[in-house]
């Protein structure tokens, strides 16, 4: 269409980096687009409703239940679509694009005192769009309820293509119309039953939201200040909350922000077990506090074998089977220290700690948000999966709830970890089964009829957050009833009478065992890297659970997605692709592949930051050696590779070098020949900088080893000069290793066997210059400072 500026994707590769989300699911998309303006989103809503073809609105894909993917044309809004539009802190209320990060929201919001109350984990990934799409909640529920309690209204486009403004003053044509007489109908039609079926727990997103529409709510959250919910009958926008983009498309959202609390005090409680541990809960909300989370020991033993949770986990202490952390928050530290201690004390508990700084309570925080990837990262067969995810029962039965769930897993022959937000009485669980083989599937039903027959029995609902998508929707007329089912289907009709708004959710459930994600289950591929950690070259290609922490704005990583905002460039969507290369066998795929890895940097932040420990520097390695014995390398792959060798010269005749890269047509042949942006200039070679002198044994505090490296020697001489004078100020007998730290080995089908003499030349010089293994080994590339030892040994 003439003047659309999106970007529309119909090739193999984009297909697959959006057939999965963070779910057990896999669906192939009929394509993607990617709008750059509201009016490439309006004109491409007015072709699907013409051509009748299905849409689905995704932002961050970290959907836990399949919403995010179906056979629809996707929508990412995240690339384009993600400003904040205005920020008013006298009215508390924020206007954006669907798109927007919810931790640039947050960011943005704390500089007035503000936040939005909604805090899921996925915080630093989620975008506003799918944070109100799936009705998202966190940790602070009890304080701040769900997204629904949150949205005040929402710009968005209908089936039809039309416009409409959901909100106080909603407005719109034909079809906002018959949205309108439908929650009309449901409210005089559906009261009493609505009443009298729905789920007991006010912890509840399951199906639509129709309670709102009375407005009504069968419990509170235990610490909501004012009416609850919170909504006007006449103002739809509460309706859009959960809905996962079957009722509409977003165009802007307004929510409602909250005051920001300033301080915080955190109670670390053990337990010999987890049902013991929600057993006390009821008496703990007594206290008033604003959060309780409940955090397993298969979390905290896990969380110590990740290199960035591991010295984050200082808050625990021994091996206690399961902690709560129970938060206070308010204006003055001391009386919110002394609310903590108060509780210790009425519970008589002898193991518990006060979290009083930042810097404890974040690191508590931090490894309770990345539960999900953590958990993740055993390299098992058997692995703990997400489908039924978010049970949630009244509280004062949470106990209860835990003992049957560990029965009916035991029955299963399987085990499964319980965490997060026993405030509410919403637990993760996520039985550990083998989805490789076809009894996983069998297996998963078996577990979610049994758990579903518990929740109803106790007066719960299957969906406490993190939305029904294919994992749930199959079970919202056994949680509801007809009578209730049928409403659902009444509005969605109105909203969507072909059914084009991401089918197969919700009211049109598809079966909870279909569409499985597919995964390699026996490689030709004989890899030459040693990958028996992570459960062999299948389990590595595996690792990722795709609950894209490699999308956050901050951090190491992805460095290449956080330049690029490009799904492909993202450490989910390399393994992705690499996934569905080893089951497809696709030369496409193949290519796509190696155009994704290429512009990883290898600089291992995944390895260092991913709960799940996915490792794309070492697969990186891995598949080049493979490709490149079928496909001819390019020659910056040779330059770079020999970069340490050519530095050696360059630093020995630094002028006559540089002079002829400054030449202009000289420099310009160079960059394009080696496929270098012709923005950046070429690094200049210098001489190595002048070593400070050694101190001997008798002045020296201690020895350390130190690991040049052909970057910092021959290029920016100034970082290995001063590291050497701040290890000589330090007093540091510093021994400097013969050998440079950057490879030179990266050529052609010789790249293992040189990688390997090159690590045996390093190892060795470090066993003749300390043979017991006990000097600290400094290098000028952070990584090489801890994989020294470990990673090569590891690789080789």
């Amino acid at each position: 269409r003439r003047g659309f500026r999106g970007e529309i994707r119909m090739d193999a590769a984009s297909r697959v980096l959006y057939s999965t989300d963070a779910s057990i699911y896999q669906i192939e998309p009929l394509g993607v687009l990617l709008p750059k303006t509201q009016e490439d989103l309006f004109a491409a809503m007015e072709l699907a409703a013409k051509y009748e073809i299905p849409v689905l609105p995704r932002g961050a894909g970290s959907s836990l239940a399949g919403q995010a993917v179906g056979k629809a044309l996707v929508f990412d809004f995240s690339k384009y679509l993600n400003r904040l539009l205005s920020l008013d802190a006298e009215s508390r209320t924020a206007v954006a694009e669907p798109g927007l990060l919810l931790s640039t929201l947050n960011r943005a919001a704390a500089r007035v005192g503000l936040t939005f109350g909604p805090d899921p984990a996925s915080g630093d990934r989620s975008t506003v769009g799918g944070v109100i799409g799936n009705n998202a909640t966190g940790a602070h529920s009890i304080r701040y309820g769900m997204a629904a309690d949150h949205i005040l209204g929402a710009e968005a486009i209908l089936s039809d293509g039309s416009a409409a403004s959901f909100g106080a003053a909603g407005r719109g044509g034909a079809r906002y119309r018959a949205i309108l007489d439908a929650a009309r109908e449901i409210r005089e039609s559906y009261a009493d039953s609505i009443r009298a079926q729905w789920t007991k727990t006010w912890r509840n997103t399951s199906g639509y939201r129709l309670n709102y529409l009375l407005p009504w709510s069968p419990s509170r959250p235990p610490q909501w200040e004012g009416e609850y919910p919170p909504a006007s009958p006449e103002n739809l926008a509460p309706l859009l909350a959960g809905s996962e983009g079957t009722l509409a498309v977003f165009r802007t959202l307004t929510l409602r922000l909250v005051p920001k609390p300033a301080e915080t005090v955190l109670a670390i409680l053990s337990f010999p077990s987890v049902a013991e541990a929600c057993d006390v809960v009821p008496r703990i909300l007594e206290s008033k506090p604003s959060a309780v989370e409940l955090i397993p020991r298969d979390l905290i033993r896990l969380a110590r074998g990740v290199p960035a949770y591991a010295r984050l986990v200082d808050f625990v202490e021994g091996d206690p089977a399961a902690l709560l952390a129970v938060e206070y928050s308010g204006e003055d530290a001391d009386s919110l220290q002394a609310r903590a201690r108060h509780l210790v004390q009425s519970l008589r508990l002898r193991d518990f700690r006060v979290a009083t700084s930042k810097e404890q309570q974040s690191h508590v925080w931090a490894v309770r948000k990345a539960g999900l990837g953590i958990l993740m990262s055993t390299p098992a067969a058997s692995r703990p999966v997400a489908f039924i995810e978010d049970c949630a029962v009244p509280v004062e039965r949470l106990g209860e709830f835990v003992r049957e769930m560990e029965r009916i897993l035991k029955a299963h022959n399987t085990t499964a970890a319980f965490y997060a937000h026993a405030s509410a009485g919403c637990l993760h669980i996520r039985p550990a089964v083998n989805l490789r083989v076809g009894e996983g599937s069998r297996q998963i039903r078996a577990i979610a009829e049994a758990t579903l027959a518990l929740v109803l029995r106790l007066g719960g609902t299957m969906t406490g957050e993190h939305g029904d998508g294919l994992a749930r929707s199959e079970w919202i007329s056994k949680v509801y009833g007809e009578d209730i089912a049928e409403a659902f289907r009444l509005l969605k009709t109105a909203a969507d009478p072909k059914n084009l708004l991401n089918p197969g959710k919700i009211a049109n459930p598809l079966p909870m065992d279909e569409n499985l994600r597919a995964y390699p289950r026996s490689l030709e591929w004989q890899p030459v890297l040693d990958f028996s950690h992570q459960g062999g070259l299948e389990g590595a290609i595996s690792q990722c659970n795709g609950a894209g922490v490699c999308r956050k704005a901050e951090g190491l990583m992805c460095p290449s997605f956080q330049a690029t905002h490009e799904e492909m460039f993202s450490t989910r969507g390399r393994a992705n692709l690499l996934r569905a290369w080893t089951v497809e066998k696709s030369a496409l795929l193949k290519d796509a592949v190696a155009r994704a890895l290429d512009l990883c940097l290898a600089c291992k932040g995944c390895k260092s930051e991913c709960p799940s420990g996915v490792d794309m520097a070492k697969l990186k390695y891995e598949f080049f050696y493979r490709y490149y014995q079928t496909h001819r390398r390019r020659l910056r792959d040779y330059v770079f590779g020999h970069i340490g060798a050519l530095a050696v010269w360059g630093g020995r005749f630094p002028a006559l070098f540089n002079a002829a890269m400054a030449v202009p047509a000289l420099e310009n042949a160079l960059k394009l020949i080696l496929g270098v942006a012709p923005e950046r200039e070429l690094p200049r070679f210098r001489r190595p900088a002048a070593r400070p002198r050694v101190l001997s044994e008798a002045e020296a505090v201690e020895t350390v080893l130190y690991l040049p490296d052909a970057f910092t020697r021959y290029f920016e001489p100034e970082i290995e000069a001063a590291t050497l004078r701040v290890l000589a100020a330090a007093g540091c007998r510093v021994r400097v290793l013969p050998v440079l730290g950057a490879g030179r080995t990266l050529i052609s089908k010789s790249f293992l066997p040189a990688a390997k003499r090159h690590a045996r030349a390093v190892l060795n010089a470090v066993a003749r210059l300390d043979p017991e293994g006990r000097l600290p080994i400094i290098g000028a590339e952070p990584s090489e400072i801890y994989t020294l030892r470990d990673e090569y040994l590891d690789f080789f």
